[in-house]
């Protein structure tokens, strides 16, 4: 009996199939599923119908002529040779060209949903709540059983200990998913303790991630007032759920970091914090006795008394000579006043009065001249000590020369 190796087998299949005419030759339609655009710039993906899926790769100088992008869930005609990857002993169909066969019946539901949306404007990045620097509790809502929570709970734990976490499990794929994930978010929110939801699972092909394009998931992201971070499949995964989200993050273990800050970071920057406060704090010390040492020798701080004796002084002599200058100022002005007053009183008319002069008023009016009464008139003779009434008996006027 004849023994073969792996390696021999996998050989000897690759070479029939890479010998076959029809095999090296031939065109599979399909819808595309598990598409990876790999750093290397080639693709790897599936081409897939209803019963069966088959494994492709298009590398990348085969793939720069292609005129568009290839995505989950399109409808193609991938031509290429079915070739044997020996370390795996996995078959493939090595595609040298890929034309699009029309959009696949749940790539064409994305799209019209997705339009849907953005004419609502729940993708406008305005209506996005922040997220929240330091969560007091996080809910989780995910597969208890997948690895997507175990990754979650290990870095929220790692990285942020003090954040409380609330797991509500659900289902993420299938035909119960959508209403248990709406359900696990509406109860997160009533309970309005948490400060963050983190809703998300693993990545897949379109149809395990379905669930996060459904109206159901969708109108609960869009409803929630806790702020919400979608973790829904590996970095080239969009759904619906990405884009309504107020964080979209590429991975579960993304979403868990973006969550939380680290907590040994915010450790070393209170403890840089507390170091730069004391040592500014030292600064202000270190200056504030050296302003006390130097008021301390200043002379006045030496010998107070003899400073205040000095001061005494200084301020007498200020007091003498305000008190001369004032004294000096009063007299001249009392000077002033008395021949002002002088002045006055040679033109008071009272004093002509005393000299014997009368005044002469008629109605109140100062009389100037005989011509202004005639005889019968009363008028009124002021004198230097009083007024007397008189009648006029007959008046005479003489000319003025």
């Amino acid at each position: 009996m004849e023994v073969f190796s792996v390696s021999q087998i996998n050989k000897y299949i690759k070479g029939l199939m890479d010998g076959d005419g029809i095999l090296r030759d031939v065109t599979v339609s399909g819808e595309i599923s598990n598409f990876k655009r790999h750093s290397s710039g080639h693709y790897y993906f599936s081409v897939k119908d209803q019963g069966s899926a088959l494994s492709a790769a298009m590398f990348k100088w085969q793939n720069r002529t292609l005129t568009f992008l290839p995505e989950n869930g399109m409808r193609v005609l991938v031509h290429g040779r079915i070739s044997v990857y020996e370390p795996s002993g996995q078959y493939q169909i090595i595609a040298d060209s890929i034309q699009p066969d029309g959009v696949g019946a749940l790539y064409e539901q994305y799209e019209r949903i997705k339009a849907a949306l953005e004419r609502k404007g729940y993708l406008d990045p305005s209506r996005k709540k922040p997220i929240p620097q330091f969560p007091r509790k996080i809910a989780v809502i995910t597969s208890p059983t997948g690895a997507a929570v175990r990754d979650i709970l290990n870095i929220l734990g790692r990285r942020y200990p003090l954040a409380e976490i609330d797991l509500y499990p659900s289902e993420v794929q299938g035909e119960n998913a959508p209403a248990m994930l709406a359900a696990a978010l509406y109860a997160a929110n009533r309970n309005a303790d948490c400060d963050v939801v983190i809703i998300g699972r693993g990545g897949g092909s379109m149809e395990d991630l379905w669930a996060f394009n459904s109206v159901e998931v969708i109108k609960a992201i869009i409803d929630s007032q806790i702020p919400v971070i979608s973790a829904v499949g590996h970095e080239t995964d969009f759904t619906l759920s990405d884009f309504v989200a107020d964080l979209r993050a590429p991975t579960p273990s993304a979403a868990a970091e973006l969550a939380v800050p680290d907590s040994a970071g915010v450790l070393n920057y209170l403890n840089n914090y507390r170091a730069k406060s004391a040592a500014a704090m030292e600064r202000l010390i270190a200056a504030g006795e050296a302003g006390i040492a130097a008021v301390m020798n200043l002379q006045c701080m030496k010998n107070p008394l003899n400073f205040i004796e000095i001061k005494s002084r200084q301020l007498d002599d200020v007091v003498s000579r305000m008190e001369n200058s004032v004294n000096e100022r009063l007299n001249s002005k009392d000077s002033d006043l008395r021949e002002i007053a002088s002045r006055l009183a040679a033109l008071n008319p009272l004093a002509v009065l005393a000299r014997g002069y009368s005044v002469a008023y008629s109605n109140g009016k100062l009389l100037s001249s005989v011509r202004s009464i005639s005889g019968g008139d009363l008028i009124t003779i002021q004198f230097a000590d009083g007024s007397t009434d008189c009648r006029v008996e007959k008046t005479s006027f003489e000319e003025v020369k």
